[in-house]
């Protein structure tokens, strides 16, 4: 197996990539968008966006992947970026730099690979949009072309987001390491931890704007039958396209966690209860609105979801057990349905 020599200009790329402040972060439901629209349009096992960190290979966006990242010296990515156009491999039994990669012989079986490298702003590439398959396959002129597109869309919103506020609030708050131990590696959420970190942030945010700050509680309905039908693989792409679903439903400004399991946690900046139910509702649409599809079956997932408002000068933890218990009465009140818990008075 042949390792990728590290590019000439190494440093200013990974000080590029540092300045992004895209790694460890959680899913963004546009990147997720477009990778799947790239997924359908291909018709492929796998599409990544995919970051070059200094040991490791990170994917900002997955569909058909379960992992977040892979050692950098396993990765295809790292020969892409140090090339100034796509790089495409029809076979990689084929080809000396791959052959022998565990990635080829051992699972996901990578036998076809192409990638385009995605730049910031001052042509430093950071990363890739790639397409993966288990078999050979071969790319014609068009798909190229919009392999090329899709990539061009990427690139583009990444250079939005490097200049957005949400991005330089999160800068300014959090380091990457700080960030990493805050991130669920499944789901690509906030974790448990990242929720303890953004509730009396997002409490403060709230009071500030002249909000109040909502929780919506959210298990998804009978998930241990989905682990006993279909393995914890089946179940852990359940929890991963409920976390797409969850993220898509809400606003950019809200903030979406998983708690442990199959429980989530969303923080949510509302005017009054009436709008706290509307999310609530968007996002039990979102689940059940359509089956998730597996390798070998389809799956209608539903989720119960419990409301309450933050009331000022609250303990938070004393919110989210409310909201528990409104979780609570949704589930034996016959489960995918939104209750709401009338804030402390």
């Amino acid at each position: 197996m042949l390792s990728a020599a590290l590019p000439s200009n190494e440093t200013q790329r990974q000080q590029a990539l540092e300045r992004q402040e895209l790694v460890d972060t959680p899913a963004d439901p546009y990147l997720d968008t477009l990778t799947r629209i790239t997924r359908d349009l291909f018709d492929v096992k796998i599409v990544l966006i995919s970051l070059i960190d200094k040991d490791r290979q990170w994917f900002k966006s997955r569909q058909g992947l379960a992992v977040a990242e892979t050692p950098r010296s396993l990765s295809f990515c790292a020969h892409a970026i140090a090339q100034d156009d796509l790089l495409v491999v029809e076979d990689n039994l084929e080809d000396p730099r791959f052959c022998d990669n565990p990635l080829v012989l051992e699972p996901p079986h990578v036998r076809f690979y192409a990638g385009v490298p995605l730049h910031d702003a001052a042509g430093m590439a950071l990363g890739t949009l790639c397409l993966i398959d288990t078999v050979p396959r071969r790319l014609d002129a068009q798909q190229l072309a919009r392999l090329r597109d899709m990539a061009y869309l990427i690139e583009g919103y990444l250079k939005l987001l490097d200049s957005s506020k949400q991005t330089q609030q999160l800068r300014d708050a959090l380091s990457q390491e700080q960030r990493k131990g805050m991130l669920d590696a499944l789901t690509q959420l906030w974790n448990r931890t990242g929720l303890r970190h953004f509730l009396p942030l997002e409490q403060a945010a709230a009071e500030r704007n002249g909000l109040h700050l909502g929780l919506i509680y959210c298990d998804l309905d009978h998930f241990k039958q989905v682990n006993d039908k279909y393995g914890h693989a089946g179940g852990d792409h359940v929890l991963w396209e409920s976390a797409r679903r969850m993220s898509t439903a809400v606003r950019p400004q809200d903030v979406v966690t998983r708690t442990g399991g199959e429980e989530f946690v969303i923080l949510a900046q509302v005017h009054d209860e009436q709008e706290l139910l509307q999310i609530a509702e968007r996002i039990r649409l979102a689940i059940a609105s359509q089956p998730m599809q597996l390798e070998q079956a389809e799956v209608q997932q539903t989720v119960s979801l419990g409301c309450t408002l933050l009331t000022s000068g609250e303990n938070a933890m004393d919110a989210l057990k409310r909201a528990d218990q409104a979780l609570y009465r949704a589930k034996h009140s016959g489960r995918n349905r939104s209750e709401l818990a009338p804030g402390a008075h």
